[in-house]
C-alpha cells in the first residue's frame, strides 16, 4: 500500500469520526436550556440527552397527569402502559420532542442497526452505572453483560421502583430512551400536532407537586 493511499484512508477515517461525533451537535432548538442538566456522564456531552428527557416528561405528563404534571404519577402510569404495549406514541409525542428525536436518530452509538436501543452505548452505560437502587443497577448490568436485556425481564423490577424517577433521574432517563424514544421510529412526524393545554388555574403550585 503506497503512502498516498494510506494518507487518503487516514483522512477519510478521521472525517468519518468527526462527522459521527458532531451529528447531534447541530441541534440548537433547546426549549429547556434554563434547567440544570442533571445527567452527568464522563466524556459525554449530555445536553441533547437532557433536553430529550425533559421534553419526554412534558409529553408524558400531558397525557397521564395533565392537571398537576405530577412526575411520580406520570412515570408509574406510563411505564405500566409502555411495558404492556398500550401506549399510543403518535398521540403522546409533541412537535418539539419529534425535533429532538430527529437529532437523536443521528447518534450512531445510541442505536442498533434495527433501531433498537444500544444498551452498550455510552449513554446507556452511564445511565446503568448511576441508578440509585443497587438491586436495579445489578440487574441491569447482569442482563446487559449476558445480552439478555428484555422488557419482560427488566420490566418487573423497573416497575417496582419507577415511581421514584422524579428523584432518580438516571432511571427516568432509562425510561425515556428505552420505553419512549426507541418507539418513535414508527411515528409519522407529519401527523404530530401541538396538544391542547389543560388549565390548572385552581392549582397554582401544581407544576412542582410530587405526591409521596
Amino acid at each position: 500500500m503506497n503512502k498516498s493511499l494510506i494518507k487518503l484512508l487516514i483522512v477519510t477515517f478521521s472525517l468519518t469520526l468527526f462527522n459521527c461525533k458532531n451529528e447531534t451537535s447541530t441541534f440548537n432548538d433547546y426549549k429547556y436550556a434554563d434547567q440544570e442538566n442533571i445527567l452527568v456522564c464522563n466524556g459525554l456531552d449530555t445536553k441533547l440527552y437532557f433536553e430529550a428527557l425533559v421534553s419526554f416528561e412534558d409529553d408524558m405528563t400531558d397525557k397521564y397527569d395533565p392537571s398537576t404534571k405530577n412526575l411520580r404519577r406520570g412515570y408509574s402510569f406510563f411505564t405500566r402502559d409502555a411495558l404492556a404495549g398500550k401506549v399510543n406514541f403518535q398521540e403522546i409525542v409533541s412537535p418539539h420532542t419529534m425535533k429532538v428525536f430527529e437529532a437523536l436518530k443521528k447518534d450512531t452509538d445510541l442505536w442498533n442497526q434495527d433501531n433498537s436501543i444500544n444498551y452498550n452505548s455510552k449513554l446507556l452505560t452511564c445511565i446503568g452505572n448511576n441508578f440509585r437502587n443497587n438491586d436495579l443497577k445489578a440487574t441491569f448490568h447482569a442482563l446487559v453483560s449476558t445480552n439478555s436485556m428484555r422488557s419482560d425481564i427488566f420490566g418487573p423490577p423497573l416497575v417496582k421502583f419507577v415511581k421514584n424517577s422524579h428523584e432518580d433521574r438516571y432511571m427516568a432517563a432509562f425510561v425515556a430512551f428505552d420505553l419512549f424514544y426507541a418507539n418513535l421510529f414508527n411515528v409519522d412526524p407529519t401527523k404530530v400536532k401541538e396538544k391542547e393545554q389543560v388549565s390548572n388555574t385552581n392549582q397554582p403550585n401544581a407544576n412542582n407537586a410530587v405526591k409521596k
